[in-house]
């Protein structure tokens, strides 16, 4: 699938990255707005989530209501979210709806927050802070950000906190929106069937009178991960057990990304090691490695879940997967089997002017600019048993490492 970029600025600072794609029928349309929790102050966790909610509540122009319908008169495929990072609207409609796709997404972008619709919302969000903690995962997760980051704002809970949404005043939303929403800070992206310069117009048109300078996001360095040690979350309402162990890596964007995606892959994806020599063993019920990654910090998890009663196993299990291929590497064929893989949902999602929005997303944060499909496709031609090696010899994943025990058990 051939692709071609075009960008530009507007006077009020607003980015527009625009990718044509040859012979598709639809359009997506994404504001990304550089902020998410690590950018809230400890009196505002939660608000960019709730900011998320409010966009969709009403604007100077435009009721929830018509909101809502008018997605729908688009055809629209839509949806937003709200990460540690980074905030996402987007759409996703036929050709000929992409300008007032556009234009009803720009509306949102300047909320009125009205004091009725607010108050609603709150309860909402209140609602879905209680029924988090019904989730096992939700719980593994905040623990895993709160033991490695502290009191460092990755550690925030994006949803917020029970205390700090109950008394979040609306004022503080508004300050909030005029920061962190100014121009400078948000960056409309438009990808699939369209014309660059009709884009451009109206863009001016529709963001063209946005004004506000945005701060600067303060990046206070998170702290390197502990090298050993071991932290434990009792869950006695849970039935599963969660075992991970947290190792140093690199952030997001780094060169060696698609080298990571591989190990984490041969590792613990699909056909993997861990999935024939210890679920399928009956060990647990599942058991891989993640990369999390963000702008200046990353961190592999190796993880494993299964059976309280399993964690000496399970853990055994683990570290000597882990201890396997540090030590002796991977398999040339391991690593084609990965990349053939990887080049199927590269292609696909080259296809597609939706997958290709969140591509150029991923993209824009890491590297700065978008990058081709061709140019993606080449990173992963690039990894190989050695570029493997050369990550695992930098971050070996064989040592003691932080544990994290979380379920019903006490252990270790």
């Amino acid at each position: 699938m051939q692709s071609t970029f075009v960008e530009r600025t507007l006077s009020n600072g607003l980015r527009i990255v625009c990718e044509s794609m040859a012979q598709v029928r639809s359009t997506a349309v994404g504001f990304l707005v550089r902020t998410g929790a690590r950018d809230e102050a400890p009196h505002e966790h939660g608000v960019s989530h709730f900011l998320e909610h409010m966009c969709f509540k009403g604007t100077a122009r435009r009721d929830w209501r018509a909101i809502t319908v008018g997605f729908d008169e688009l055809g629209s495929i839509y949806n937003a979210f709200t990460g540690k990072e980074h905030t996402l609207y987007y759409g996703w409609v036929p050709a000929h709806a992409a300008e007032p796709q556009l234009e009803l997404l720009a509306d949102m972008m300047r909320p009125a927050l009205p004091a009725e619709e607010f108050e609603t919302e709150r309860k909402v969000i209140l609602e879905e802070i209680a029924m988090s903690a019904d989730s096992f995962e939700h719980h593994v997760w905040n623990f895993l950000h709160e033991t490695v980051f502290g009191s460092h704002a990755l550690a925030h809970e994006i949803l917020g906190e029970k205390e700090t949404i109950e008394k979040l005043p609306r004022e503080t939303m508004l300050d909030y929106l005029r920061r962190r929403y100014a121009p400078r800070n948000v960056t409309l992206i438009v990808s699939g069937a369209l014309s660059p310069d009709a884009v451009f117009a109206a863009a001016e048109r529709f963001c063209g009178d946005w004004d506000g300078a945005a701060n600067g996001r303060p990046l206070a360095p998170p702290p390197a991960p502990p090298a050993a040690g071991v932290h434990k979350l009792r869950l006695p309402q849970f039935k599963q057990q969660t075992l991970a162990l947290l190792y140093a890596s690199v952030p997001h964007g780094h060169a060696q990304s698609e080298t990571i995606e591989a190990l984490c892959a041969i590792f613990g994806g699909h056909n993997s090691r861990c999935y024939w020599k210890i679920v399928e063993k009956g060990v647990c019920s599942q058991a891989g490695a993640v990369w999390l990654s963000y702008a200046d910090c990353g961190l592999m998890a190796l993880f494993t879940d299964g059976e309280p009663e399993k964690c000496d196993e399970m853990l055994a299990a683990l570290r000597e997967q882990a201890a396997e291929i540090t030590r002796g590497g991977v398999l040339p064929d391991e690593v084609q089997r990965v990349k053939n893989q990887r080049r199927t949902h590269l292609a696909l999602e080259a296809e597609n002017p939706r997958t290709r929005l969140m591509q150029i997303i991923d993209d824009l944060e890491g590297w700065g600019k978008p990058r081709t499909p061709q140019e993606r496709l080449a990173d992963v031609d690039a990894v190989s048993a050695e570029s493997i090696a050369d990550y695992l010899r930098t971050y070996p994943i064989d040592g003691p490492g932080l544990l994290i025990s979380c379920g019903p058990r006490d252990w270790p």
